[in-house]
């Protein structure tokens, strides 16, 4: 059943909401805009503050229905596994040959709808960072690090182990944004590169 539940959430998180959405609004091909990843920040990009929000809103929404569904169903186990299958769903979606997003408005998602006050601890970060920096990869990174420490502080290993584990994919899948932060040309939220 965990399995399950995990193939069932990679299935909904390999959804690539971003391209869907910036050609129902005419924007052409994500991938061929900015710096081509199908995230909501690339697709601010584009000029479309609604395409943008309507693409976080369904990536961060694909990770968490995947967490309450397998949660409501069969326990909180599955909710975990269905919400990892989401995270690794969007970062290689099936759908787009393996090649996707970088996972954050997933990994909230599903942060949110397992353990809400880390979530939202989570979520205080990224905005935090963002209004300080306005650079939307740096703030992903700091929010991702600071995860597994807020679960512990509130008193959660599993879900700080859990995270943590998440984190290091999102390190990963930031590795150009990384190299563009020590020099100095990652572009600001809202900017092309």
């Amino acid at each position: 059943m965990l399995f399950l539940c995990a193939a069932l959430g990679y299935l909904l998180g390999s959804v690539p909401f971003g391209l869907v959405i910036t050609r129902a609004f005419g924007l052409g091909d994500l991938r061929q805009i900015g710096s081509g990843n199908i995230g909501a920040t690339n697709v601010l990009r584009t000029g479309s503050k609604p395409a943008a929000l309507l693409t976080l809103i369904c990536d961060v929404g694909k990770g968490a229905f995947a967490v309450v569904t397998a949660r409501w169903l069969i326990g909180d186990v599955a909710g975990l596994a269905a919400g990892a299958g989401a995270f690794i769903g969007h970062c290689y979606p099936l759908y787009l040959g393996f090649k996707g997003g970088k996972g954050v408005a997933t990994f909230l998602g599903t942060i949110l709808a397992l353990t809400w006050p880390v979530g939202l601890l989570v979520c205080a970060t990224w905005i935090a960072t963002a209004v300080i920096t306005r650079i939307s990869s740096l703030s992903a990174l700091v929010a991702a690090a600071m995860s597994p420490v807020w679960a512990l502080l509130l008193g959660l290993p599993w879900t700080a182990l859990t995270v943590g584990v998440m984190a290091v994919f999102i390190f990963l899948r930031h590795h150009a944004n990384i190299a563009r932060l020590r020099a100095g040309t990652e572009p600001k939220i809202g900017k092309k590169p």
